[in-house]
C-alpha cells in the first residue's frame, strides 16, 4: 500500500505535457498544479478558509524553520499540520535541504549531515537524512522531501558531482529510515534530483535517484539564479528519466512564464513564494502583466487589480483603494493582493490543465505570453 497514487488522465497531443490525478491520504488533488508556500504552517496574510475559497488544492510548509519553532514535538502533541494549522486538505513538507543552500553562511556540510548555527538564536543544530525523517513524521504531512544539499549555480563540476552523489546517499538512508518506521504506509517520501548546471550529471543523479524507487520525484536545485533557457534546459535533460507513472515536482518555481514551460516539460507540481513576496510589496500579476498597485498613477484608479479577474480583491476593491492602503501601512493592502496573485496562478493552473484536455496547450501559451507582454526577449528573464 503506497501513501499516494498517480493517475494518468491526459496527454495534450499538441504540447506533451500531461494532465493527472494525485491520490492522497488527505484529497484528491488535479495537476498540474501550483503550490502556496506556508513555511511557518501559515501562507502568509491568508487563512486556510481564504485559500480554499480560492482554490487551493494542497499547501507546503517548511521543516527546518517548523524544528526551530514552535518544534515539531509541539505539532504532534497538536495532531499534526493539519490539526495544528486547521488545514485538511492535503500538505507537503520539504526537508531542510534549500536552507542548506539559503544559509550557506551559517552552516558546514558533512558526509553525516549539516551543522548549523540558528538563524534565531545562534544555537548549534545538526540535521541529517534521519532527523528530517524524524521532523517530517511528527509535522504529518501526506508528502515529504528527502535530505539534500541543493548546490548552488554556477558552482565547479567536482564540487556540483561531489553533492549529488552525497544527496543520493542521504536519499537511501532517509528512505531506509522511512520504511522502517512504518510511516511510507501514510507519508510519501519524495527522492531529489540534483546535478547543477551540468547536463550529465543531472542524467546521472536522475538513474540514481530513480534506482531508489521513491513514490515521487523532484527536481532540485534550479531557479536558484540561473537563467530560464538554462533551467528550460536541465528539465528536457532531466524530465524523461523519471518515471511516467509517478509525480514530478519542481521545485521553488512560481513564476507565470515557468509554470507554462514547466508543465510543457512534463512537471506536475511546482511552489514558490514569489506570488506572496512581491505582494507585500504591492506587485501583482494581472492577464495584461505586472502591476505595481502602490505607483502614483493609480491613486485615481477606481478600477480593479484586473478587469478579467473575479477573485475576491478583484470583486470588491479598486486599485485606488489598495494603494491607499499600502501608502498608510495598512495590512489589509497586503492581505489583498496576496489573495489576488494566489488566485492568479491557481487559476493559471487550472486554464493550463483544460488546455491539455482539449489538447491546446501551446495555442494557450502563446496567447498568455501575448497578453501578459512576455515576448522571447523578456520571458527569459521575468
Amino acid at each position: 500500500m503506497m501513501a499516494i497514487r498517480y493517475e494518468h488522465v491526459h496527454t495534450c497531443k499538441q504540447s506533451g505535457a500531461r494532465a493527472g490525478r494525485l491520490h492522497t491520504p488527505h484529497g484528491i488533488i488535479e495537476t498540474p498544479i501550483f503550490m502556496p508556500v506556508g513555511t511557518l504552517a501559515t501562507v502568509k496574510g491568508m487563512s486556510p478558509e481564504e485559500l480554499l475559497e480560492m482554490g487551493s488544492q494542497i499547501i507546503l510548509s517548511n521543516t527546518y524553520h517548523l524544528w526551530l519553532r514552535p518544534g515539531s514535538d509541539l505539532v504532534r502533541e497538536a495532531g499534526g499540520l493539519h490539526n495544528f494549522m486547521n488545514w485538511q486538505k492535503p500538505i507537503l513538507t520539504d526537508s531542510g535541504g534549500f536552507q542548506v543552500f539559503s544559509l550557506s553562511n551559517i552552516r558546514t556540510i558533512e558526509e553525516e549531515g549539516v551543522h548549523f548555527r540558528s538563524h534565531l538564536d545562534g544555537s548549534k543544530l545538526f540535521l541529517t537524512p534521519e532527523k528530517a525523517m524524524d521532523i517530517q513524521h511528527d509535522l504529518g504531512a501526506d508528502i515529504i522531501m528527502s535530505f539534500d544539499e541543493c548546490a548552488p549555480i554556477p558552482a565547479t563540476r567536482e564540487y556540483v558531482k561531489d553533492s549529488l552523489e552525497r544527496t543520493t546517499r542521504w536519499a537511501e538512508r532517509g528512505l531506509n529510515y522511512h520504511v522502517k518506521s512504518g510511516n511510507d504506509k501514510k507519508q510519501a517520501l519524495f527522492g531529489i534530483v540534483q546535478g547543477g548546471e551540468y547536463s550529465d550529471l543531472r542524467k546521472q543523479s536522475a538513474r540514481e535517484i530513480t534506482s531508489l524507487d521513491f513514490p515521487g520525484y523532484s527536481i532540485g536545485g534550479l531557479s536558484v539564479g540561473e537563467p530560464k533557457p538554462l533551467m528550460y534546459e536541465m528539465l528536457e535533460e532531466t524530465v524523461p528519466l523519471l518515471p511516467f507513472d509517478k509525480p514530478r515536482y519542481l521545485m521553488g518555481v512560481g513564476s507565470p512564464d515557468a509554470l507554462i514551460e514547466g508543465v510543457i516539460r512534463g512537471i506536475d507540481m511546482f511552489d514558490c513564494v514569489l506570488p506572496t513576496r512581491i505582494a507585500r510589496n504591492g506587485t501583482t500579476m494581472t492577464s495584461q502583466g505586472r502591476l505595481v498597485v502602490k505607483n502614483q498613477k493609480y491613486s485615481r484608479d477606481f478600477s480593479p487589480l484586473d478587469p478579467n479577474c473575479d477573485c475576491y480583491t478583484c470583486r470588491n476593491y479598486t486599485r485606488a483603494y489598495i494603494r491607499h492602503l499600502f501608502k498608510a501601512n495598512e495590512m489589509f493592502g497586503a492581505r489583498l493582493t496576496t489573495y489576488h496573485n494566489l488566485h492568479f496562478l491557481l487559476n493559471l493552473m487550472s486554464d493550463v490543465r483544460q488546455a491539455i484536455l482539449n489538447d491546446s496547450l501551446l495555442d494557450f501559451k502563446e496567447y498568455f505570453f501575448e497578453t501578459y507582454g512576455l515576448n522571447k526577449e523578456n520571458a527569459k528573464n521575468f
